[in-house]
């Protein structure tokens, strides 16, 4: 299993001692020509990897800002095509910032999901999540997957005990993305000393870097995470100032791009005088 963009990057920012920040925002939102300036913006604002969400009418994992998110873009026409259209577009102008989707099933299904994973990979994408498909019945999807060298990236949480997690990482490549609250994204607030040794344990488990996400909004909460993490994922705060911007007539690239930069300085100076942690 190939993931040269994902491995690379990991790598590299372990090299230079310090975690990733990984922003994720939803294709689409709060419009198509908006969001691909968004989107074309992330690594020079400080996104070390980006996750693009594709909308969904029923996002089962996500709280409100998310919710509201994939209504807007799916209100402006958005869909699964759309979103690989704008990664095709990214990959004009930078083929090293790693893109992992993040969705659902029935999206996936009604496309095939050799075909998808062709042409995901095709164009450019390097990992999916998906949200609702447990290992159990995720099969014929990692194969799929594997043939094109796209990582399939699954979530573990804080009620995955150890056989389950074993489960969870046994097709996983790439990274394991760790739940770090039980619920839904953007309610509660990640606590970085809570999240510690589950993070080491889904390490062990996986031979993987381990990205936390869920329950991240500030720039002291995402370096608190990236001293006990590989990665420090945030989204809901993210497209809460798209929802904001849009109301208060502002420019939303701006606000939005203003926004990852503080995060991502947060995370780059976690480490900062002391020792790494992975």
């Amino acid at each position: 299993m190939t993931t040269a963009r994902i491995d690379k990057r990991f790598a590299d920012l372990k090299a230079e001692g310090r975690g990733a920040f990984v922003a994720y925002v939803m294709a689409g939102d709060p419009d198509l020509a908006t969001a691909t300036k968004i989107l074309a913006g992330l690594p020079a604002a400080g996104a070390d990897l980006i996750e693009l969400g594709f909308p969904f009418s029923d996002p089962m994992a996500e709280g409100p800002p998310i919710q509201r998110a994939a209504q807007r873009a799916l209100a402006k026409g958005m869909t699964l095509k759309g979103v690989l259209d704008m990664v095709r577009v990214f990959r004009k102008t930078d083929q090293t910032t790693p893109i992992i989707l993040m969705g659902y099933t029935n999206p996936l299904v009604t496309w095939g999901y050799e075909a998808f994973a062709r042409d995901a990979g095709e164009a450019g994408v390097d990992g999916i999540i998906v949200v609702d498909t447990p290992p159990e019945e995720a099969e014929g999807l990692a194969d799929a997957l594997d043939a094109a060298q796209v990582s399939l990236i699954r979530l573990a949480t804080p009620t995955s005990d150890d056989a389950r997690l074993a489960t969870i990482v046994r097709r996983t490549s790439g990274f394991v993305y760790y739940v770090s609250v039980a619920g839904v994204t953007g309610v509660k607030a990640a606590n970085a000393e809570q999240v510690a040794p589950h993070v080491e344990r889904v390490r062990k488990a996986s031979g993987l870097p381990v990205a936390v996400g869920f329950g991240i909004r500030t720039p002291e909460m995402a370096a608190a995470i990236a001293r006990v993490a590989d990665a420090a994922v945030v989204g809901s705060a993210l497209v809460d100032e798209i929802a904001e911007a849009v109301e208060m007539n502002e420019d939303v690239t701006e606000r939005v791009l203003l926004k990852v930069s503080s995060l991502a300085k947060a995370v780059r100076g976690a480490r900062v005088g002391q020792k790494a942690t992975v």
